[in-house]
């Protein structure tokens, strides 16, 4: 068929109320999420799902006919995982945004994918209760989106990744079969563990259209320390023994996001070499913590148990990236090394933003290792986009010699696909394909991405 023979066969097929948009000046912003050297193409058509059945029919419909299928719910990605291709149905699940059940007694909620984080987070609040991953794009970014690629944040040092709160979904399989996997329970060793197999396979397995996560009972407000320390051996040093206090919070800024936060809006860090912002919300009393940051070198360090400080302690890691965004175009990497290697992975970026003449920020969550070097390069220089996307493959590199992983958090997509397989032995790269044409023999869900 052609796109057009396509498009009035999806109509068809979904029926006079299915949403389906065609409009060429529309459907290419629904071709790609926030990576800026992912391809992508304006699809053939986006189908605005709002129930599970919609998303069955589409399905089997492009099953039937061996026509890609790319799933986005906010677009938040950072990886490509969401772009489409020129012979691709969009599927968008933006619509789909309806927290169903509340179940406060049993501490569990059950959500549409297309729920916001912090929508459903603010909804538990009022019940005393918390969804606790928050993603940076906590704020427009789906709980749908947040399973697909297993999204963390600044709390899972404590509180753990997305993976973690996920207890059920419903799922539509590429053929259209709906699949009911996990349970309620807190606890089931029924099945095998499809469940987490679906989470952090960025919509290539199959397409997840409602969760069921845990709540928790919601914590105290915070106290927080903030410590400021010549360089960032000494702050990623001191990070490690932070550990102890449980914190639930615990990231670190380096010299170069420091300076473009005090270019932009000064706090007063100007002669910090790097700083360290922790988190503790059971209430306990951080003295302890922050004379261990001043044995350990720090410029000055101190913490409130204030509430209405907690902002202003916490606004140099919230300023870090609009910061850098503010310097030119940004492009933004996610890699994870194992905690006693931050500071040498610190290094080796520095090391790379002088060989390519440069500005890499790097921050992150030093409570488990998870860092974002930042790379900034003037907009309309083609010479330092090309230099830029140098870079940022060999940051991924030289986090993998440390002992590291190509992301820890925003996912493979598109961008990292030929990475991913240099850290991945070829056993396991054939069981991952093995286990994708089980779920999707005609490899119509999301071709070209996550797998290497």
């Amino acid at each position: 068929m052609n796109n057009d023979e396509i498009i009035s066969a999806l109509k068809s097929t979904l029926g006079a109320d299915a949403a389906i948009v065609t409009d060429p000046t529309i459907t290419p912003s629904y071709s790609r999420d926030q990576a800026p050297f992912a391809e992508a193409a304006a699809p053939i058509a986006v189908v605005l799902a709002r129930s599970v059945e919609t998303i069955s029919q589409l399905l089997k419909f492009a099953h039937d006919n061996s026509i890609p299928v790319v799933t986005r719910g906010g677009g938040s990605g950072l990886a490509g995982g969401a772009n489409s291709s020129a012979d691709s149905i969009v599927l968008s699940l933006e619509k789909m945004n309806e927290i169903l059940e509340i179940d406060s007694k049993n501490m569990i909620a059950r959500v549409q994918a297309g729920v916001i984080n912090s929508h459903l987070d603010q909804t538990a609040k009022e019940l005393g209760l918390a969804y606790l991953p928050d993603p940076a794009s906590r704020e427009w970014s789906t709980i749908g989106g947040n399973a697909a690629t297993n999204a963390g944040g600044m709390c899972c040092v404590k509180y753990g990744v997305t993976s973690q709160h996920v207890r059920a979904m419903t799922v539509v399989l590429a053929t259209g079969e709906i699949v009911h996997l996990g349970s309620a329970t807190k606890k089931a060793v029924t099945t095998l563990d499809l469940t987490h197999l679906m989470i952090g396979s960025e919509g290539t397995l199959g397409v997840i259209a409602e969760i069921t996560v845990s709540l928790a009972i919601r914590p105290a407000t915070p106290s927080t320390l903030i410590a400021t320390f010549p360089g960032i051996q000494e702050a990623a040093a001191t990070s490690t023994e932070l550990l102890k206090y449980s914190p639930s919070m615990l990231e670190i800024v380096d010299h170069t996001t420091i300076q473009a936060v005090e270019a932009w809006k000064p706090l007063g860090f100007e002669s910090a070499g790097s700083v360290l912002i922790m988190q503790v919300d059971d209430g306990s009393d951080l003295t302890a913590a922050t004379d261990l940051c001043t044995q350990r070198g720090a410029i000055d360090a101190f913490f409130s148990s204030d509430p209405a400080d907690t902002a202003d302690l916490i606004a140099l890691r919230k300023l870090a990236y609009p910061a850098l965004e503010r310097m030119g175009m940004t492009l933004l990497d996610d890699v994870a090394v194992p905690l006693t290697k931050i500071a040498e992975l610190v290094g080796r970026v520095e090391s790379i933003a002088a060989k390519h003449q440069l500005t890499i920020a790097v921050f992150g969550h030093a409570g488990d290792g998870n860092l974002h070097p930042t790379i900034v390069y003037p907009h309309g220089d083609a010479d330092a986009a090309a230099r830029a996307a140098t870079a940022f493959t060999e940051i991924v590199i030289a986090a993998q010699a440390l002992g590291g992983t190509t992301s820890g958090e925003h996912g493979i997509g598109s961008i990292k696909r030929n990475l991913a397989g240099q850290e991945t032995e070829p056993k396991v790269q054939e069981l991952q394909r093995l286990i994708k044409s089980v779920f999707d023999p005609r490899n119509i869900l999301n071709p070209e991405k996550k797998l290497s």
